[in-house]
């Protein structure tokens, strides 16, 4: 097949397996995700790590590690970056010198509702051609595979 999108169900040919499907809607999720977050001065992934943050914070790093399921020189980058853009604070923890403490500035809680809507934004772009039924069965069946892949991990 010549081009980059991943072959779907219902278009006459045969459907390309999962395994080789993810990477391809992955890479082209991650992009239009890009393309929105950009309006916020956020890459992919920051928002990611912002709405844990958002949730509860501060969160030691290593714990956004663990979240994120990312490599730490990955999230340490993300959090230099938020940082430099004044969104994160990073700090010692009081009680332990080797614990890094983070937590979003007022910059980066300002971020919620604009994040909030560009990720609702994507959700609509990402399932347009879905119904209803199609979105909540899809969101079903990933939930399930991701749950599969996690537990390998384990």
């Amino acid at each position: 097949m010549t081009t980059d999108a991943p072959t779907a169900a219902g278009d006459g040919g045969a459907v390309d397996p999962v395994s080789s499907l993810l990477p391809g809607v992955s890479k082209a999720h991650r992009k239009l995700a890009g393309r929105l977050l950009d309006e916020l001065g956020l890459s992919p992934g920051q928002e990611l790590l912002l709405m844990l943050l958002w949730e509860e914070s501060p969160r030691t790093q290593a714990d956004l590690i663990r979240l994120l399921m990312v490599e730490p020189p990955t999230t340490a980058k993300m959090l230099a970056r938020l940082e430099k853009s004044g969104f994160v604070a990073r700090e010692q923890s009081t009680t332990d010198g080797r614990v890094v403490l983070v937590r979003p500035t007022p910059a980066g809680r300002d971020l919620e509702g604009p994040v909030t809507t560009t990720r609702a934004q994507l959700e609509e772009l990402t399932t347009a051609d879905l119904s209803n039924a199609e979105r909540e069965q899809l969101g079903k069946l990933l939930s399930r595979v991701g749950e599969t892949l996690v537990s390998r991990l384990a």
